[in-house]
Formats: structure tokens, C-alpha cells, sequence
């Protein structure tokens, strides 16, 4: 099917007006279809000829002004609309719509604990196609009616507040102006918390089989979204502007959230049924926090077209962070931002698929769904900190709310936003967004020190790259107290470039560059002060200080600077001693991901297994007497995840962890699934743990187990799964993820060789099949990680080059294969 180009989007535009949506959808019909019925009233400004877009199973009727037009006519997803008069016209449509079970359009679901079925919408970007019939481009805003007729027993939720009319028919209030891609549906028999705020009603809804576990954080949910609520108001001078605030956990949804106007979707793992860290917690606020700003900055003021979107994005990841800090308990957000998020950044801005925070050209929408990566969320809020850090936060809220004033309930570009900052500040606003927004890449920092005499010293930053950075540069001294500690003897403003910065007295024992983590760029420390964070980073008094130390560390070893078995040691030496959860859990994850497990060869691996479940031993050791219960927990997960036998993991599945967690079904299930790996267990070990836990998580847990099992046949069942190209046995979006996961593990590498060149020719039919949501989740968990080696990367070329993969396949596929040439000079550096 065609997509819709950025000039054909303009003409559009300039031919039509669209003032209202009637849309009565039909969810009574079936289990595979629904009906979706759309009365389209719009102007045409002068004579001409469009298209309106629909991705139905059946086109029953349409009729324009009253006229019929003949079904046959829809070419693919559109439907010329020819000989348009100037003037207000009419277009209705009938149609029959297929549920979706990829997480896009109308996703269906049974709930395999209570057989109670789900529905919800995900509209975003051409999705709104496979619900009913548009106009389906994001600066065509108009308002929405919508009818919905649901089974009895079923609540139906929107966009404004919903009315049960009876006989299963429920009516949503009229949206203000929506642009297509916003319009939200949920329906199903919801468990419902309410609760009303500032005077509108407030929602938290989840499957009934997940009742008990949101009643126990209703009251967490709701004060984070109060605080949250309240603070944007202390911000932002538009008030909220929708009639309600819901926020729905649906199931098998395949991002982290979505931000319809006042019917907010998150994943439902975010309603946890088994333990988790206060980082964990933290992120869901920061979740809740972001998509809240996005009814203001996305829904409100709308972008024009999708070469914005990075703004919409990087604004709510900014905004998410900066106000849950600064209205919650989670005081410490932008620790973890570093640690874990802005690495998707950096990682994202040095691949081949990199491109700027704000594109130039975004031709059509399949080029603009690439883009929703860590350049547009991570970079584009590390630039945005580092623009109120050079601006100041009043300017920068100032200029925030006249863009609000200017564009509410409109669509807007860049050119707009950067404009109403500069209405609010001397300072060249347009020349940071050209220097910030319109380059790619990463910078890197290097810290210079010449030794001038015994008692003063001289400090320059080195610059790879171009962009402007004004930053605080923190020197620390050892701690006369404390021989392995270090406290803070000053931090210095410094602008790069810049001249060098003359100081008096000793030179510290350690000097960071970019302390705090007010910039983007990679950090280079000086010798002296490398070798004393490789010592002494656990002695850094400030957790946000050493997320910027662990990040220079992470990205000198991957750079093949720094040798894989040295982070491990940093890790092995420091991590015993460190007091933020949210670093603990971002350094075992890269220690354990990346370094064991890609950039250590087979020769070095299980060493470096071993020395991580030490580690985790020792954590262990630490929290024995129940002082850290999230460290703990992240302690047995790694535990777990690293073992190289599985005796030990074995005896906890069977009589639980000594001194606790609770083995929880996350921890049952974890366990099985390294038992799995290590062959450790058989099918009915599989098929007994799925009868004690039925539930949508069981069964996906089931699918990766299975799939991990080091035996021939385990793996012919898991592939034919994965590409099957029979209809009535295709995975949803979620076993299909739980089972590519399974599938390819490093301790297996002899066994999964022949499937590596199966990859490269069935992953692009699939694609093409199955849809960009299956394409980015075959290339994000599906591809062969662990086959770091030359014919991996002739095969991934050839598959480029020759293979013909959808946009969507392709962009992960260049990922993915600029990771694993990485990977492969890491080991070749480090000798592995």
C-alpha cells in the first residue's frame, strides 16, 4: 500500500479543510472483524481532486454528497475523491474492519487467565486506517464524534468522557480539534479505580485478571499523576485541555505508552504482579509524566508534519524527567536519564542510520516511523537540558507558553517553536537549533591538563565535533578522612570552545568534565584522573557524577579503548559500594549484555560470567540483613541470568531464594528460562510451571523457555512459529517477541548456526507480511546478536543490498549490523 509523501500531505491540505468525524464503530460482531461506520465533513477550498485513506476487510458502501461512488475504486489504502467542487461536502462511509493482533489499528485480546476479551486503539501514524475511514495526515485536525456499540458487561473508553446509552451503545463527548492519529478507543470489561482532581474525572484501568495488583498501586498511580498534574499547571499558562484524564493499561502494547488526549495507553507490565525496584517504580512515574506533557506539546500544539516529531518527543522526555524530579519523591531521575537513556542516544548517533534531532526532510511516512529512536527522545532531551541550561529555565518556560498561546488546538513547526523562544531572549536561539537540531553525531569532550607549576594548573576541553557546549567541569580531591573517597573542592562553569581556564592551587586528584550531565557529548578524562576513577568511582560523592563517569567508561569500551575485562573489574571493585539503584542496575546491564555477552569471545565469556555472579553474590552478602530490597532483587535476577550451571538456580526454583525476594512469577519464570538455556529442564517442566501460571505473562513466558531449550526439534518449532506463513497460526506481537527472545543464546552458538543465513531470507518476507510493528520487533529480537563474525556481516549486506526489506526491516537491520562490527573490532582490540 502506498504511503502518504510529505508533498502529497501539503496539496492536501491546501485543497481541504475537514471540520468533523461522525465515527460508530460495531465491536459485536465477531471475534476477527468489526464494523466502522465514518460520516467525513469537510470544505474543499477550490475544484480538485484527493484521496481519503481506509485499510478495510470490506468496503460495504460510499456514498459523497449523497452520491454513491463505486467500492471497487480504493486502490490499496486510498479512495479517490475526484471532481470535488469548492465548497462543504459529505463523505460517508460503511465499512467491516480486521482486529489487529500486531499491537496496531484495533488490537484484539483474550485474557488466557478468565477468557475476557480486550480491545484498544493504536492509531499513530497510518494506523487510524485500520479503524475508520480519514483524512490521515496530523495537520487536518477536526472534531470527533464517536458512537461505539460493545458487548453488555463491556465499558467503553475515549478521548472525552464516555455515556452508556444502553443496550451495549456508548457515546463519547464531542474531542475539540484532534488530529487523526490522537482519536483513542479501549473497550472491554474493565477494572476501574476513579477519583476526580481540580474538578475533572480521573481514571486508572486495567484487565480484571490484573485487579488486585493495580488496587495495591492506585493510590502510588494517583499521586504521581496529581503531582504531576499540578506542576504542569505551576508551568505551563494554558490549562489542561481535555475533559477527563484516563490512563489505561492495555495489554500487548508495543510501546511504553501513548498519549491520546485524555485516554493515555500504557503497556500493562507497568500494573506489576511481582516485585519490583524503586527504579522500576520510578521509571513508570517518569512514564506517567511524560505523556502528560504530552497534552500540551503534541496535543494541543500538534506538529505539522513528522519531521517534528522528535519535538514533540524530546520535549515530554525532558519535561517527564525535570518535573518528576521535581514534583515526586523520585528526586533523582536525571541519575538514571544518564545511565540508561541517554545511551540510547549516544548508541543511536553513531550508527550509519543516524540523522538529525530535527531532519530536514522527512519525505513520506514509513521514513518518518525510523525516527522514533533514541536520537529523537534521548539526544533531543539532552539537547533541550542543555538548551535551559544556556538559556535559563524562566526564558525557556516563557517561550514554552507563548508557543502554547500562539498554536493551541493547531499544528506547528519547528520554525514556530524556536521563534517563541526567541520572543523571550537576546540570545541567538536559531543559531543553537542550526548548530544542536540539524546535525548528527556525537560530540566528544577531552580533558587537557598542563601542570603549570606546583601550585597552579591549567584545564582545556578538547572538542570532536562542532556544536556549542556551556557545561560545569567538577574537580574533586581525596577526602582527608577517607582515603578512597573523594569530596568536591569546586565546579567550574566552562563554554566549548573556549579558552583554556587557569587555576590556583594543587591539582585535584579528579577532574570530570561535564559533571552534572548538563550536555551531550562523550567524556574523555585526562590519564591521571582515569586511572583514579578506575580506583576510586565508588568514592565520588554524587550519583549523577558518577553516571557521567560510568558513561565514559562504557563508551571507551566501546570505542575499544578501554578493554572489556577492565569495566568488569570497575565493576566488580565499585559496584558493592554503590548507594544508586538506578546505576547498580544500568552498569549489570551493560556489564551483562554487552560485555559478557558480545564483547567477550567464547574464550573469555565464562570468566566473565563468573566474576558478574560473584559480584551479585556479594550484593547478596550486602543485603542479608533486608536494608535493600531493590538491590537485592537486582542482585537474584543477575544472579540468575549469569549462572553457568544451574544447581544454584535450581534449588531456589525449587525451595525459594534464601533470605528472600518471594519467588514471585517473575522469578519463577526467569529461572526456568536460564534452566532452559542450560538445558536444564524439559517440556514438562515447561508445561507444569504454565499450569500454575496461566496468565497472558505465563504463556509468553512458556514461548521463550520453549524456545531456549538447547534441542533440535525446541528450535525447528520455535523458527517455523516465528515465520510461519500460515494466517491462523501467526504469533501476536508478544509471543512473537517472548519466543525470538529464546531463540538465539550465546551458549548455543554451535546449534543455531544454520538458522543465522535462514534469517537473512525469511526476516524480509516476514516483514513485508506481517507489518513495520513485526519488522522492527524481527529485527530488534529475531536477529542472530551472538553471531559476531565475518559471514554475519556478509550475509546482513547481501540481505541489504539484495534481500529487498521493508523500511522498517532495514532500518534495523543497519543497526543491528553496525553493532555487531563493533562487537567484533571490541573483541579483535582486546584480543578475545
Amino acid at each position: 500500500m502506498p504511503v502518504l509523501t510529505r508533498d502529497e500531505a501539503q496539496n492536501r491540505a491546501r485543497l481541504i479543510d475537514v471540520e468533523r468525524y461522525t465515527v460508530d464503530l460495531d465491536l459485536t460482531t465477531g471475534a476477527d472483524t468489526f464494523g466502522s461506520r465514518t460520516v467525513i465533513r469537510f470544505t474543499a477550498h477550490t475544484p480538485g481532486d484527493t484521496f481519503v485513506e481506509l485499510k478495510p476487510d470490506a468496503l460495504r458502501s460510499v456514498t459523497l454528497d449523497g452520491q454513491p461512488l463505486d467500492p471497487a475504486t480504493l486502490d490499496g489504502n486510498r479512495l479517490p475523491l475526484t471532481g470535488l467542487t469548492e465548497g462543504t461536502h459529505e463523505l460517508r462511509l460503511d465499512t467491516v474492519m480486521r482486529y489487529s493482533h500486531t499491537g496496531e489499528g484495533m488490537h484484539r485480546f483474550t485474557d488466557p487467565t478468565d477468557g475476557e476479551t480486550y480491545v484498544y486503539t493504536q492509531l499513530f501514524m497510518e494506523d487510524v486506517q485500520r479503524v475508520f475511514a480519514a483524512f490521515d495526515q496530523p495537520d487536518l485536525k477536526a472534531v470527533f464524534d464517536l458512537t461505539v456499540k460493545a458487548p453488555e458487561g463491556w465499558t467503553v473508553l475515549a478521548n472525552g468522557v464516555t455515556e452508556h446509552l444502553g443496550e451495549g451503545t456508548w457515546q463519547a463527548a464531542t474531542t475539540p480539534l484532534l488530529s487523526t492519529y490522537l482519536v483513542a478507543v479501549a473497550a472491554g470489561p474493565w477494572h476501574s479505580v476513579r477519583t476526580e482532581h481540580r474538578g475533572l474525572p480521573f481514571g486508572l484501568h486495567c484487565r480484571r485478571s490484573l485487579a488486585p495488583y493495580l488496587d495495591a498501586d492506585a493510590d502510588e498511580l494517583l499521586d504521581v499523576t496529581r503531582a504531576c498534574f499540578d506542576r504542569y499547571h505551576e508551568k505551563f499558562q494554558e490549562p489542561y485541555p481535555f475533559d477527563s484524564y484516563d490512563q489505561a493499561f492495555v495489554p500487548e502494547f508495543n510501546a511504553g505508552a501513548m498519549e491520546n488526549p485524555g485516554l493515555v495507553t500504557f503497556r500493562d507490565e507497568f500494573v506489576y504482579r511481582s516485585a519490583v525496584t524503586d527504579t522500576e517504580r520510578q521509571t513508570r512515574a517518569m512514564v506517567i509524566a511524560h505523556e502528560m506533557a504530552h497534552m500540551w506539546f503534541g496535543d494541543l500544539v500538534t506538529l505539522q508534519w513528522w519531521d517534528d516529531i522528535w519535538l514533540n518527543e524530546s520535549f515530554a522526555e525532558y519535561m517527564g524527567y525535570q518535573t518528576l524530579t521535581e514534583a515526586t519523591r523520585f528526586t533523582d531521575t536525571w541519575v538514571d536519564f544518564g545511565v540508561a537513556r541517554k545511551s540510547w542516544g549516544y548508541d543511536a548517533d553513531q550508527r550509519p542510520s543516524t540523522h538529525p534531532v530535527a531532519p530536514e526532510a522527512v519525505p513520506d511516512t514509513a521514513s518518518a516511523l525510523l525516527n522514533f529512536d533514541g536520537i529523537s527522545y534521548a539526544k533531543g532531551a539532552s539537547a533541550l537540558r542543555q538548551l535551559v541550561t544556556w538559556l535559563g529555565e524562566k526564558d525557556f518556560l516563557a517561550g514554552i507558553n507563548t508557543h502554547f498561546e500562539r498554536h493551541k488546538f493547531a499544528n506547528a513547526t519547528l520554525a514556530d517553536f524556536i521563534d517563541s523562544l526567541a520572543h523571550h531572549t537576546e540570545r541567538d536561539v536559531h543559531a543553537w537549533a542550526e548548530a544542536w537540531l540539524g546535525t548528527t553525531g556525537v560530540d566528544t569532550l577531552t580533558a587537557r591538563v598542563t601542570d603549570d607549576t606546583d601550585t597552579s594548573w591549567t584545564l582545556a576541553l578538547d572538542r570532536t565535533g562542532s556544536r556549542p557546549h556551556r557545561v560545569a567541569v567538577g574537580l574533586y580531591d581525596r577526602d582527608p578522612a577517607d582515603p578512597h573517597a573523594f569530596v568536591l573542592r569546586e565546579r567550574v562553569d566552562v563554554d566549548v570552545p573556549g579558552e583554556p581556564t587557569a587555576f590556583r592551587g594543587p591539582r585535584p586528584a579528579l577532574i570530570v568534565p561535564n559533571d552534572q550531565d548538563l550536555t551531550y557529548a562523550k567524556v574523555r578524562l585526562d590519564p591521571a584522573s582515569e586511572e583514579a576513577a578506575l580506583r576510586g568511582l565508588s568514592g565520588v560523592p554524587d550519583p549523577l557524577t558518577r553516571a557521567v563517569l560510568w558513561n565514559a567508561l562504557r563508551d571507551m569500551v566501546r570505542d575499544g579503548d578501554l578493554e572489556p575485562a577492565a569495566y568488569l573489574e570497575a565493576a566488580a571493585a565499585h559496584l558493592p559500594e554503590e548507594s544508586d539503584l538506578a546505576l547498580v542496575q544500568g552498569v549489570l546491564a551493560f556489564a551483562h549484555t554487552q560485555v559478557a555477552d558480545r564483547y567477550s569471545g567464547p574464550v573469555d565469556r565464562p570468566a566473565a560470567l563468573t566474576l558478574l555472579t560473584a559480584l551479585c553474590e556479594e550484593l547478596l552478602r550486602r543485603t542479608e540483613d533486608g536494608s535493600d530490597s531493590g538491590l537485592r532483587l537486582t542482585a537474584v535476577r543477575h544472579v540468575i541470568d549469569t549462572a553457568q550451571h544451574a544447581d544454584t538456580i535450581r534449588g531456589w526454583y525449587d525451595n525459594g531464594v534464601p533470605g528472600g525476594p518471594e519467588l514471585d512469577p517473575e522469578l519463577r519464570w526467569r529461572i526456568l528460562a536460564r534452566m532452559s538455556v542450560l538445558g536444564a529442564v524439559d517440556d514438562a517442566v515447561i508445561d507444569a510451571e504454565l499450569a500454575h501460571d496461566p496468565s497472558a505473562t505465563g504463556q509468553e513466558g512458556a514461548a521463550r523457555c520453549r524456545a531456549a531449550l538447547p534441542d533440535p526439534q525446541a528450535k525447528d518449532a520455535a523458527w517455523d512459529a516465528l515465520f510461519t506463513t500460515d494466517p491462523g497460526q501467526e504469533l501476536s506481537n508478544y509471543l512473537f517477541t517472548a519466543t525470538a527472545q529464546g531463540f538465539w543464546q550465546p551458549e548455543q552458538a554451535d546449534l543455531l548456526r544454520r538458522y543465522v543465513p535462514r534469517y537473512f531470507s525469511d526476516a524480509p518476507a516476514l516483514a513485508d507480511r506481517r507489518g513495520p510493528a513485526i519488522a522492527d520487533a524481527a529485527g530488534r529480537y529475531a536477529f542472530p546478536v551472538y553471531a559476531i563474525d565475518a559471514d554475519t556481516l556478509s550475509l546482513g549486506e547481501k540481505c541489504l543490498t539484495h534481500g529487498a526489506p521493508t523500511p522498517a526491516l532495514r532500518r534495523k537491520l543497519v543497526d543491528q549490523l553496525d553493532d555487531l562490527a563493533r562487537a567484533a573490532k571490541v573483541r579483535e582490540a582486546a584480543g578475545s
